[in-house]
């Protein structure tokens, strides 16, 4: 068995979770932050059976599209100076870890 992390842009976050359900994969979602630009993230944990995964990677790929933003240039790096520019970032998609799962278990 195995263990998909997979972190999407809270924008994602409906898109993501339905078509994971409607695939038949049960996930637990939980509120994250990411490092970058602190901005809000959804992570599901969704428990597989081997053969599997690539399937919730997919799902996850398909469902997670990346987008422009712009942010102001302090929000990236200190510049020394209290000018602030914006910058266009690229966000979203997701980024998706795989665990082997020694035990697993609903009660």
């Amino acid at each position: 068995m195995k263990l998909v992390y997979a972190i999407v842009n809270n924008d994602d976050n409906y898109a993501v979770s339905k078509a994971l359900l409607k695939k038949g994969f049960r996930a637990t979602k939980l509120a994250s932050t990411g490092g970058f630009l602190s901005a809000g993230n959804t992570t599901f944990m969704v428990c597989c059976q081997d053969a599997e995964v690539d399937t919730v990677i997919e799902t996850c790929r398909e469902h997670s599209r990346m987008r422009k933003q712009l942010v102001p240039s302090s929000a990236i790096m200190e510049m020394g100076g209290s000018e602030s520019y914006p910058i266009e970032v690229t966000i979203g998609g997701a980024t998706i870890f795989v665990t082997d799962i020694e035990r697993f278990e609903q009660l």
